[in-house]
């Protein structure tokens, strides 16, 4: 794990991983053969949020060919694109992988992850026990309509944005630009930190 996902965050409530932890995951990465960075976006908004965000860390850990380097603080989030209190609000995280599987297998794996927590895509914008989103893929810039790379909207969405500059301020997205400036360029309003709450590394 490099210097930047444990130093320079944007919420001073954020405690640094542990060096154990750190020296673990890197220590895991001999697994992996030229593995590729990915950053996906992790959101619930049914259930227990927190556990069932956990879980999703969890089973992308468990995937091969996968290794979760960081994780970032919650962020609680009005729902998007749905009339204000039609629904509960969300907990959103970033998750940055080093993996080896391509972009259409990590794709896969990221649906697997949802189904298995009983996520239901009955409609746009509807509430959801888990999202999992593949935000950016290396420096891969695609229109392929089953996987736009990068996230097609993660740019002007503060709460990808947030926790993303947060565990790597950094960070690019790709053909966008900085995620520190187009941070400065969306309203933060209804994306709030939630210092009480803490998601891990899995061990």
């Amino acid at each position: 794990m490099t210097a930047s996902f444990t130093e320079g965050h944007s919420d001073p409530t954020v405690q640094p991983v542990p060096a154990a932890v750190v020296e673990k995951v890197d220590a895991a990465d001999t697994t992996l053969h030229n593995p590729k960075r990915a950053v996906v976006a992790i959101g619930s908004n049914l259930g227990n949020r927190l556990e069932t965000l956990q879980g999703a860390i969890d089973a992308l850990e468990d995937t091969p060919g996968v290794r979760v380097k960081a994780v970032s603080p919650v962020y609680e989030t009005e729902p998007w694109g749905v009339e204000p209190g039609s629904q509960p609000a969300y907990f959103n995280a970033v998750v940055v992988l080093k993996t080896t599987l391509p972009p259409s297998s990590l794709l896969e794996r990221a649906h697997a992850v949802e189904e298995a927590f009983h996520r239901v895509r009955d409609e746009r914008w509807g509430a959801r026990t888990l999202d999992v989103d593949i935000v950016a893929y290396a420096d891969v810039v695609s229109d392929d309509p089953h996987l736009t790379l990068p996230h097609p909207r993660a740019h002007e969405r503060a709460f990808v944005l947030a926790p993303w500059h947060d565990v790597d301020p950094e960070a690019r997205v790709p053909g966008r630009g900085a995620v520190a400036d187009l941070l400065d360029a969306v309203t933060r309003e209804g994306v709030e930190a939630r210092a009480d709450l803490e998601l891990r590394l899995p061990e």
